[in-house]
């Protein structure tokens, strides 16, 4: 063959992926406990599922999930080492929100030119996050897409799989009228609404490098703050011998912003409405709203505005709660309360059937603290 007609003469450099994986081999062993089998580089990852054996019925739970175009402010700084967390935050805090505890997570990462430093700076990223949150990283792929990606452009995905009992699996049925709504903040924007953050930004005419008085860092520092982790405490809340049960559904609040994320853990016919003035939102959402001349009420489904989870937990337990999951570094707060009684839900405000869920009815109401 040829040299014109090599694979490397086409840009594919698979010395280049081999050297990565190289560099990301211990990183990713070190997410490895006793139940997985092989090393890093198989052709499949297994995981000894014979614990199993002692669940009455269990559950698998599955989800998949990427970061977004959060990658696009990541490439413009050549900052890599972050953008994993984000991606374990979107896919393997999904799981959570089912009661699931999380087994192990596989990721895929697409890219025009394999820079074996920055891949292994993204996977190494996936793997400290899924260390943190008691997940192995049990296999992975990154393809090199010549003349479909630019050379500095790549993509992240992944899928993750727990496992709960299904007696324990957490979901709107369990929820019941006086239960209180807890909300867990969020570390800033985590993954969602990027579009709009980087359109805000391209009017303003600012630069990722540009610094933001009010932030007191640089735009791309602020925008690059990694997702908050919450399956690990989430686990410990939901494993707590009294407080586990208190816990009936949860919700991650991702793209479709507030109302929306909760309203899919709620039962049909039941309403919440959240008052807005039991928090205030981090600055860099007041700042965004500032630069675009909108309000923060505007972009509440869109941005998450400080709440990255809500818990839903009998009224009894709600106090315990919060204080426990503070205790577990989630600082949380009682935002509103479930209703079963009749409402109105078909007037103007109200959100439901997001997603395609045909679950309760939520609205926000008052305005912010300051």
């Amino acid at each position: 063959m040829s040299a014109n007609s090599s694979y490397a003469a086409a840009g594919v450099d698979t010395a280049a992926g081999d050297l990565a994986v190289e560099l990301m081999k211990e990183a990713v062993a070190n997410t490895h406990g006793p139940n997985v089998l092989g090393g890093v580089g198989g052709f499949a990852g297994l995981y000894d599922l014979s614990f199993a054996k002692d669940y009455a019925r269990p559950l698998l739970a599955t989800s998949t999930d990427g970061v977004g175009t959060k990658i696009a402010i990541a490439q413009a700084l050549d900052i890599h080492d972050t953008i994993g967390q984000d991606l374990v935050g979107m896919v393997v805090d999904d799981i959570v929100v089912v009661g699931a505890t999380p087994l192990f997570m596989t990721d895929y990462i697409a890219c025009g030119k394999v820079v074996p430093d920055r891949i292994a700076a993204i996977v190494t990223g996936i793997a400290r996050a899924c260390a943190e949150t008691g997940t192995a990283l049990v296999g992975g792929e990154t393809a090199e897409h010549p003349g479909l990606m630019g050379v500095d452009d790549y993509d992240v995905a992944g899928a993750a799989v727990g496992v709960v009992e299904a007696d324990r699996a957490l979901g709107a049925e369990r929820v019941q009228d006086g239960d209180v709504v807890v909300a867990i903040e969020s570390s800033g924007l985590h993954s969602n609404g990027y579009s709009l953050v980087r359109h805000v930004l391209a009017n303003a005419k600012l630069s990722y490098t540009d610094a933001s008085a009010d932030l007191g860092t640089t735009w791309g520092e602020a925008l690059l703050e990694p997702t908050r982790l919450y399956s690990g405490p989430l686990v410990r809340l939901l494993a707590h011998d009294t407080l586990g049960t208190a816990v009936h559904s949860l919700s991650h609040v991702t793209g479709g912003g507030i109302a929306a994320n909760l309203a899919r853990v709620l039962p049909r016919g039941s309403w919440v409405e959240v008052d807005r003035s039991t928090w205030s939102p981090q600055p860099v959402f007041r700042v965004l709203n500032d630069l675009a001349g909108t309000t923060l009420e505007s972009t509440e489904g869109t941005w998450n505005l400080g709440v990255g989870f809500f818990a839903v937990v009998s009224a009894d337990a709600a106090a315990s709660v919060i204080a426990e999951l503070g205790t577990l570094g989630l600082p949380a707060w009682q935002v509103g309360t479930v209703s079963t009684g009749a409402r109105d839900v078909e007037a103007s405000g109200w959100e439901q059937g997001a997603k395609g869920v045909d679950g309760g009815a939520v609205r926000l109401v008052g305005s912010y603290a300051g």
